[in-house]
């Protein structure tokens, strides 16, 4: 905790035009949190950004908007769906928005003129996520070149940059999944219902459970069947998988992430496994 709130101030400090990538995800609730705790008892001095593909759980979406207003922050939602409609990105044959998230983001970036963007990504993820330095630096088209960053010795974190580049920074970069679970615990967090255990109609693809809803249908020859599961990470609708279980309380779910050897990004999200690199490949581009 004392970590990410010395980072957060110190990009307050440093930078001009920040905001806080929030998602109504774990991660970004703790973040949002450590942001509260960071500047009390005044008020959080940025913004928050949605990413809003238009594929999103509707649980989570309350759960962001309710959350937000409490807090009485501002909330600039860069739409996925608006992008489509003007032109700027197309869709996907799979139906997937994943990739074309980027774009939309860095035209958000440019246009209100963000220079740092709080994300809630750990090095324990996944393998690209564990490249990134905290404060990551990003050129003036966006992108992510992991073979240009800064050292940052002694947790001394340079945020010099020149008009139209930016920096991504990762408050969490140090903390687990079992990290984040005991902060929820700990702070007494309240997360979207679809993190805890509840019965959903889903099908097996591949060994991941996917729901089936507005966004994802049954292909033919698959079998739709009602099973208890939990979310461990939210991402889209039509690519995040949930997993079995019977964890509906945090203690229970501290419990189970205890015990797991796989990632939950690699246990639940099918946009990962479109290739060996698939994340990497996206974070060059511009991607949170």
């Amino acid at each position: 905790e004392a970590e990410s709130i010395f980072i957060m101030r110190e990009v307050v400090a440093e930078l001009e035009r920040p905001v806080l990538l929030f998602s109504g995800g774990k991660d970004s609730i703790v973040m949002l949190r450590l942001a509260e705790k960071a500047f009390a008892p005044a008020r959080v001095p940025f913004p928050v950004m949605h990413v809003d593909t238009g594929h999103n759980f509707p649980e989570v979406i309350a759960f962001r908007d309710a959350r937000v207003a409490g807090l009485g922050l501002q909330l600039v939602v860069a739409s996925v769906p608006e992008a489509l409609e003007a032109g700027l990105v197309r869709e996907s044959g799979d139906g997937s928005r994943n990739r074309i998230q980027t774009p939309v983001l860095l035209a958000a970036v440019e246009k209100y003129r963000f220079d740092a963007l709080f994300g809630g990504a750990r090095r324990d993820e996944e393998k690209a996520r564990a490249k990134e330095r905290v404060f990551s630096f990003r050129d003036d088209f966006g992108q992510w070149d992991p073979k240009n960053q800064r050292p940052e010795l002694w947790s001394l974190y340079n945020g010099r940059h020149h008009p139209g580049e930016s920096i991504r920074v990762f408050p969490l970069s140090n903390w687990t999944e079992l990290d984040v679970w005991h902060y929820i615990a700990a702070e007494g967090l309240a997360l979207p219902e679809i993190y805890y255990a509840h019965e959903r109609e889903v099908v097996d693809r591949a060994g991941m459970l996917y729901a089936v809803n507005e966004f994802l249908a049954a292909r033919p020859g698959e079998i739709v069947f009602t099973e208890t599961v939990r979310y461990r990470t939210v991402g889209d609708a039509s690519c995040t998988a949930a997993v079995r279980s019977r964890a509906d309380t945090v203690a229970a779910v501290i419990e189970e992430v205890a015990a797991t050897r796989i990632t939950e990004r690699g246990a639940t999200r099918g946009d990962d496994r479109v290739s060996e690199a698939a994340m990497e490949d996206r974070k060059r581009e511009g991607y949170f």
